[in-house]
């Protein structure tokens, strides 16, 4: 059996864990990256955040097209011609993995595709897929295993047309009615996509509201849109079975004055992930695992076992790749001796639909939930030049401010572009800027970015571009 051995090995190519590898190599020490995937990127890379935005990016196009009718210009009803639009998006996927796997020999980070399950705190067995085995020796491991998306056995019916998000994102075919079960943003993304390119697309959620996480504020202008483009959307509404037929997948719905059963030519199944803690071994180290399955971390990344780190969806919610990206870096520095920790308060969300919504710090919900005072500052887009232009006035811009220190602590905006606005976001909360800084600063005319600006205003005073009668 043949023996490798480094300083730290990575367990997983995903976005936390390439990025740590590159990080140790950097600081001068041997590294090799563990996955089992033929290609580094992890889930978000290979059947996640970039596929998916890929075809994201088709639909606002067709939708773009169909708003232009009232501008004046009329295109003709698009011909989707879905080998293509596979190819584009599969054409973006190799391209990045095909720079990942440039800059890991540019580094010198050593790769062995294989499955790596702890024999003990030094040691890993790696399982490759023709089940030869080998064993790797390490100083230091860093756990970014990843999670995977959950479907609960009744739906596990063994039929290709009940789909998790990697299905769905395959794009096998358009099916002519799709069942949307869960009403979070991979659902709802994935809706969009599928209705943009000629779907009947039914939404079922079990709670109130879609994106049961977010501000209600920014939700509102996104399912009044989504009502349009949507066939139904089903809240309070469970899926209490799913049959396979011939015909297509039964669902039994139970909701108020919702029609049951309902036939439909595919289901995609999105109510969550999982951490991927299982199988790895972790019970022959001093690593621990809570209640969920998350392997729990310090501040610096490290686990109850001083030669492993954990990073990732695996170490925690929120289960978002920049955040994986950020506790590499941090993970890397801890390790080397560096003071490093994560102490990030401002770990933005981004929901990629459209109208797309992106938040970071504390949420409205949040305050009142903790007892905090806070002022609410709102910015309607109807009053932004830009989004005039645009035709796209239906977005918002919210800001969440302490009263007393008048320090920003939280910003929502919903609106075209969001995702990237919410950077400038990002940088006020974490550095503690206060609503006067962003009001003074001069943001360019005419921009969407001008929106955080007014609403600062609009809470130290007056916005331009608004007026609030004094109390």
């Amino acid at each position: 059996m043949a023996e490798h051995s480094c300083d730290v090995v990575v367990i997983g190519g995903g976005p936390g864990g390439y990025p740590a590898a590159f990080a140790a190599a950097d600081h001068g020490l041997k590294v090799i990256l563990v996955n089992e995937e033929p290609q580094q990127g992890g889930v978000c890379l290979l059947r996640g955040c970039i596929p998916s935005k890929a075809l994201l990016h088709v639909a606002k196009l067709i939708q773009e097209a169909k708003d232009a009718e009232h501008h004046g210009v009329v295109f003709g009803k698009p011909t989707i011609q879905l080998d293509k639009i596979r190819n584009f998006k599969n054409s973006v996927i190799g391209n990045l993995t095909g720079g990942v796997a440039q800059l890991c020999k540019a580094r010198g980070v050593g790769i062995i595709q294989a499955r790596g399950t702890f024999k003990d705190s030094s040691t890993l067995l790696l399982t490759k897929s023709d089940g030869s085995t080998e064993t790797l020796k390490f100083k230091h491991a860093v756990l970014a295993s990843g999670s995977s998306p959950v479907v609960p056995p009744i739906f596990q019916l063994g039929d290709e047309r009940v789909m998790d998000s990697t299905g769905a994102l395959a794009l096998a075919d358009i099916p002519k009615k799709l069942l949307v079960v869960g009403g979070g943003y991979i659902g709802l993304e994935m809706g969009s996509v599928y209705a943009a390119l000629g779907s009947e697309v039914t939404v079922v959620e079990m709670l109130p509201g879609i994106l049961p996480g977010a501000d209600r504020d920014l939700v509102r202008p996104l399912a009044k849109r989504l009502e349009g483009l949507f066939k139904a959307i089903h809240l309070n509404t469970k899926v209490a079975s799913l049959t396979a037929k011939k015909t297509g997948i039964v669902a039994e719905l139970q909701g108020e004055g919702v029609e049951s059963p309902q036939t439909f030519d595919r289901v995609l199944i999105s109510i969550g992930r999982r951490p991927n803690s299982r199988n790895l071994g972790l019970e022959n180290t001093k690593v621990q695992v809570d209640e969920k399955g998350f392997v729990k971390v310090d501040k610096k990344q490290r686990t109850a076992d001083p030669n492993i780190l954990a990073i990732g969806d695996v170490a925690g919610e929120p289960m978002l790749a920049h955040k994986a990206t950020r506790e590499a870096k941090v993970a890397i520095e801890a390790l080397v001796g560096e003071p490093a920790e994560f102490d990030n308060i401002a770990i933005p969300a981004v929901v990629f639909t459209d109208p797309e919504l992106a938040w970071c710090g504390i949420t409205e919900e949040q305050a009142k939930k903790e007892g905090r005072n806070v002022e609410v500052a709102r910015f309607p887009w109807a009053a932004s030049g830009r989004a005039q232009s645009l035709a796209r006035t239906e977005g918002l811009t919210k800001m969440i401010i302490d009263p007393e220190s008048q320090r920003v602590l939280g910003i929502g905006i919903v609106g075209a572009g969001a995702g990237e606005l919410i950077a400038e976001a990002v940088i006020a909360v974490e550095t503690a800027a206060v609503a006067r800084d962003i009001a003074d600063s001069i943001h360019a005319h005419p921009t969407l970015s001008e929106t955080l600006m007014e609403v600062a205003e609009s809470f130290i005073g007056q916005a331009t571009h608004t007026y609030r009668p004094k109390k």
